[in-house]
């Protein structure tokens, strides 16, 4: 017997209709003065925001699940639905009920997903929520990052690698892929984004070129200097296609599209900015670097500094401009304390404006755009005034947006509302005819009081009331003992216990005339706000331009102040490549000492001739790993244009930073602790570049000593034999590789220094020159409160070990490393690789033509053949 279909009521037939037609989203059906959701989405809304879920029809062939909050809640249960990654469809009333006999017409009105959300209450203030896409083609991968709230649109494209570290520096709440490259997508760059997929037509070359230029409003994208970035623009066209999918077509706010250009900023792969605890940590309540030196004041300082972190300057003239604005407003103390109180005032221009260009501007929102423009006005003149010339451009660059200012301030009233219906939004003066009416409005209650007193003398009733409620408007009020005395045209509309409401001609005519009014004022403030917000999307450019410098001009006053607070001095930067600490400190660790205690700085010294490798060892717990993260932080901190917490600094420019810090488990993805490392440590020795900046720490103990020693060893070797000699500091507590220093003349030993007490260690997290003999592990143990039987155990078995073989032997071993092979990129005793050098070295590379290179190649191969033969 086939299964009865479910009936359905015209409501939920319309709402299946709705429905159908956003499948992935959770459809919040207005119905009267409650926001309901149906069926599976129910559950889940129920489920998110802890509501009750019941059921409509409940035992009728239309039951099915219900969950439904207040229409006025929206504000409080949008924001956790997308946050917990849901898209919401927002389906609103598109007509008043009361003037409909059918059902209410009803359609979605916005789209509102993790990733293309204006609302205030799902975005954070100093944070972009980027909408990000990602287009794989054969060689390369395309990504866009776009920020609906302030119109930031930024599109690049390169290796897997490359866009990886993209997505971990800008995070974005929601990524867009083709439906055809889901697995792939979650290959590579792993599951933890919020994806949502396209379907692959959406990825096309033309399409994505047309709605760039449809949108922009050009011929060609060459004056944006992108138009070589073939797959950014693809995965930047989906992005404005998906925009218009969600219900988002006033878009005017996203003025251009700039590329992130690689060659221009320090490479830091996804390892390195996950170690360093840039932004985050996998650890609980642990402080980041941007904690400490987010010094901003204002929602565009907050983003800017996240922008410039992810995104480390390697030109000397960007980084030394930086560093001089910073100098200066160190040393001239009352401009900074002065442009920063006046920052205080600003709110947040960007993203004020991108609500002016997409029509959600409040009128209290206008008013605050207005009082923060002004505020700007005093910067410029100071600025404009600094003898910094960087500052100056600033200066001259702010715009005072006087006619802007104006006309709110002509049209709004200072204290208007948050919501236009609530009235008082336009200010007096502006309007005659809004001025009339709100006359007729307010000179209604002496109308009232002179025609109560005139009833009450004809009448002869001393305690006549007027009062006027929802049912039947204006009414007079007579109590029972005078009710003899009410003259007969006066009609009866309510008895109650002890009195009577009666309604007159002249009530009546007052009503329509007070409601009309009032019905007027409102219709003529709506349309009056609405002409000014429009009027205002001239000034979008201008107010952008404003709010991009105020975010530059916060982050540099931050970095003044922050210099200032820690005692931060001016890195001297140059063109070489060495790299110059004293008295270094890490800027994390310094402020979370317990007071009274002062932070053990530490001198470190790289360059490419004598010292291009330090390798540290010192017991656990001694400080290896914050040296280490201390040298990458100061290099970090300096190429932002930062000052950094050291005596002296001198660094010659760094391109790239790796780091491989602590073993970390990924067992999620199905690899082990050693697994992790290695790929790790496989992507640095693939990357590293003359300009590199190497830190390892405790390379190889995944492993077994035997393993992990031959690993740390050869990946040594290989950073010292690699003709690029990029610096590199390896934190180890394998002794056994003191004995580099022998073979390899740039590698250097350092320790952390230790004072052997009668029962006790103190760590002095000292960096000292010469190897370190002990691990101080069973010391680390007792420390860490390990039961005495147990402590006592492990020194005597440490003594047996120590007595039999394992040191020395392991040590004798390691020592004779150096007869052996070298890891070498020539292995010169061979007599073929001789003659193969010198076909190489007396071949003139720049008369060769490429058919004569082909040749030459097979020659030397077939030389290699014929030794393998015989």
């Amino acid at each position: 017997m086939a299964k009865k279909a479910k009936k359905e009521t015209p409501l939920m037939q319309q709402y299946n209709a709705i429905k159908a037609k956003y499948p992935d989203a959770l459809l919040l059906f207005r119905v009267g003065d409650f926001y309901e959701t149906f069926g599976s989405d129910a559950v889940k809304t129920a489920k998110i925001l802890d509501i009750i879920l019941t059921k409509r029809g409940a035992g009728s062939e239309s039951e099915t699940e219900l969950a439904g909050f207040p229409h006025h809640s929206l504000n409080t249960y949008l924001p956790k639905l997308v946050k917990a990654g849901e898209r919401v469809a927002i389906c609103d009333q598109l007509e008043d009920p009361k003037l409909t006999k059918k059902i209410v017409k009803r359609g979605v009105t916005e789209l509102v997903t993790p990733g293309v959300a204006l609302n205030d209450e799902v975005l954070s203030s100093k944070t972009n929520n980027f909408l990000c896409s990602v287009y794989f083609d054969k060689q390369k991968i395309g990504v866009s990052f776009l920020d609906v709230s302030t119109g930031e649109f930024l599109t690049s494209q390169g290796n897997a690698e490359y866009v990886d570290k993209l997505l971990q520096n800008f995070n974005p709440s929601e990524v867009l892929v083709s439906k055809q490259k889901r697995q792939e997508f979650n290959e590579v760059f792993g599951n933890d984004f919020h994806t949502f997929y396209l379907e692959d037509w959406v990825f096309q070359t033309d399409y994505a070129n047309e709605t760039l230029i449809k949108h922009f409003d050009t011929k060609t994208l060459k004056g944006f200097g992108i138009e070589d970035l073939y797959e950014g623009i693809i995965a930047s066209g989906a992005i404005l296609h998906y925009l218009g999918e969600t219900q988002h077509h006033k878009l005017q706010h996203i003025t251009s599209i700039s590329r992130i250009a690689e060659d221009e900023y320090v490479w830091m792969d996804k390892f390195t900015i996950r170690n360093l605890e840039l932004y985050h940590s996998t650890n609980t309540n642990a402080v980041t670097l941007l904690d400490i030196i987010d010094k901003t004041i204002s929602p565009m300082g907050g983003r800017t500094l996240k922008r410039w972190l992810a995104l480390p300057l390697k030109h000397l003239d960007k980084i030394n401009e930086r560093h001089e604005v910073v100098d200066y407003l160190n040393t001239h103390e009352t401009t900074l304390q002065k442009i920063r109180n006046h920052i205080k005032h600003i709110g947040d221009i960007e993203r004020l404006i991108s609500k002016v260009a997409t029509a959600k501007v409040t009128p209290r929102e206008v008013v605050q755009l207005k009082n923060s423009l002004e505020a700007i006005v005093p910067i410029k003149a100071l600025a404009s005034n600094c003898e910094n010339e960087s500052l100056k451009i600033i200066g001259t660059q702010i715009q005072s947006c006087d006619i802007l200012r104006e006309k709110i301030k002509q049209t709004l009233n200072e204290e208007a509302p948050v919501n236009i219906l609530k009235g008082s939004t336009i200010a007096e003066g502006f309007s005659m005819e809004l001025d009339e009416l709100r006359g007729l409005s307010s000179s209604g209650k002496a109308y009232l009081d002179s025609m109560l007193e005139r009833e009450s003398e004809r009448t002869g009733i001393p305690s006549l009331k007027i009062a006027s409620n929802n049912v039947f408007g204006y009414y007079i009020e007579v109590r029972n003992t005078h009710k003899d005395k009410v003259p007969e045209e006066w009609i009866r509309k309510q008895t109650l216990v002890n009195a009577e409401r009666y309604i007159t001609e002249e009530l009546k005519e007052y009503e329509a005339k007070i409601l009309g009014a009032e019905e007027r004022i409102l219709a003529i403030e709506q349309q009056l706000f609405s002409e000014l917000v429009m009027w205002m999307n001239s000034f979008i450019k201008s107010v952008q331009q404003n709010a991009h410098l105020i975010g530059q001009l916060d982050c540099l006053c931050g970095f003044a102040q922050l210099s200032k607070d820690n005692n931060y001095i001016k890195p001297m930067m140059n063109e070489s490549f060495d790299l110059t600490i004293k008295d270094g400190r890490h800027p994390v660790i310094e402020k979370q000492l317990p007071l009274g205690e002062s932070y053990i700085a530490n001198d470190v010294h790289l360059d490419r001739d004598s010292q291009q490798i330090i390798m540290i060892t010192g017991p656990n717990m001694s400080g290896k790993s914050a040296i280490l993260r201390q040298a990458a932080l100061i290099v970090l901190l300096a190429q932002i244009g930062c000052f950094v917490p050291a005596a002296e600094a001198q660094i010659g420019i760094v391109d790239k930073i790796f780091t491989r810090v602590g073993a970390s488990d990924n067992i999620s993805m199905g690899e082990s602790t050693f697994m992790v490392e290695m790929n790790e440590t496989a992507s640095i020795l693939n990357n590293i570049s003359d300009r590199s900046l190497v830190l390892l720490d405790e390379i190889g103990r995944g492993t077994s000593t035997y393993d992990g020693i031959s690993i740390a060893w050869a990946i040594s070797e290989y950073l010292h034999e690699h003709p690029a000699k990029p610096k590199t500091l390896f934190a180890t507590h394998y002794h056994e590789l003191n004995e580099m220093t022998e073979t390899f003349e740039r590698i250097k030993n350092y320790n952390v220094a230790v004072k052997e007490l009668k029962d006790n260690v103190l760590f002095l997290r000292k960096l000292v020159e010469g190897g370190s003999e002990h691990s101080f592990g069973i010391h680390v143990a007792r420390m860490a409160g390990m039961p005495q039987q147990v402590i006592r155990r492990a020194n005597k078995i440490l003594e047996k070990l120590e007595k039999s073989h394992s040191s020395e032997e392991l040590t004798d071993k390691v020592k004779s490393l150096k007869d052996d092979l070298q890891l070498s990129f020539f292995n010169l005793d061979d007599p073929l690789l001789e003659e193969i050098k010198d076909e190489i070295l007396h071949t003139d590379i720049n008369t060769l033509t490429p058919v004569e290179a082909l040749m030459k190649l097979n020659e030397i191969k077939r030389m290699l053949l014929k030794k393998k033969q015989a």
